[in-house]
């Protein structure tokens, strides 16, 4: 059963739902409108030659942020990662984040699979952004971006996400370029 938006409403301001910050006019009849935040990952291309995630060789990336009121542009068949604007979670209830249909239909998507926060899950979610389209999509910080929903679990799990999670600590730190990686570790003594 998902939540409706007296039930979202009611639900932050008991605190069973975290999302900051909150907007009532971003509430939707069984959603909330999320934004884009102003940080974006970005594949290397000249500098990866291939992906081969069993062998955890994943792309050389650079991050990039950009300024509110500014632009970033994405090309087509490009995929980013970005960063929400709202930090939000829940130990009560599931969260799905899905697109909209606007941004859809301008070949926009905001996630590849990764759609679900498991109770116990704090973040400001990643996206995973293609352009699907054959032309450029601008992209700014503040823009209406994704709706997230809430939907009641049968009991409380026996696992909570912050003990489990893989991503528990931080969404964004595990995308690091390896150079950077590499940078953090402890000299072997």
């Amino acid at each position: 059963m998902f939540l409706s938006d007296i039930d979202i409403k009611k639900a932050v301001e008991e605190g069973h739902i975290v999302l900051e910050p909150f907007d009532e006019t971003r509430l939707q009849p069984v959603s909330y409108d999320i934004l884009l935040g102003n940080k974006f990952i970005e594949n290397d291309a000249s500098a990866t030659h291939f992906v081969d995630p069993s062998r955890k060789i994943f792309a050389k990336t650079h991050e990039t942020v950009v300024k509110d009121g500014e632009e970033f542009v994405l090309h087509p068949g490009v995929s980013v990662l970005g960063l929400s604007k709202e930090f939000f979670g829940s130990d009560h209830y599931l969260i799905q984040v899905g697109g909209k249909s606007s941004l859809a239909r301008c070949g926009l998507m905001i996630h590849n699979t990764a759609g679900i926060i498991n109770p116990g899950h704090f973040l400001h979610i990643t996206f995973e952004i293609t352009n699907q389209n054959n032309i450029p999509i601008i992209l700014r910080p503040g823009m209406e971006i994704a709706q997230i929903t809430f939907s009641m679990i049968s009991s409380p799990p026996k696992q909570n996400y912050k003990k489990t999670g893989r991503f528990a600590k931080d969404n964004w730190k595990h995308f690091v370029s390896a150079k950077a990686k590499k940078a953090k570790k402890p000299a072997k003594k």
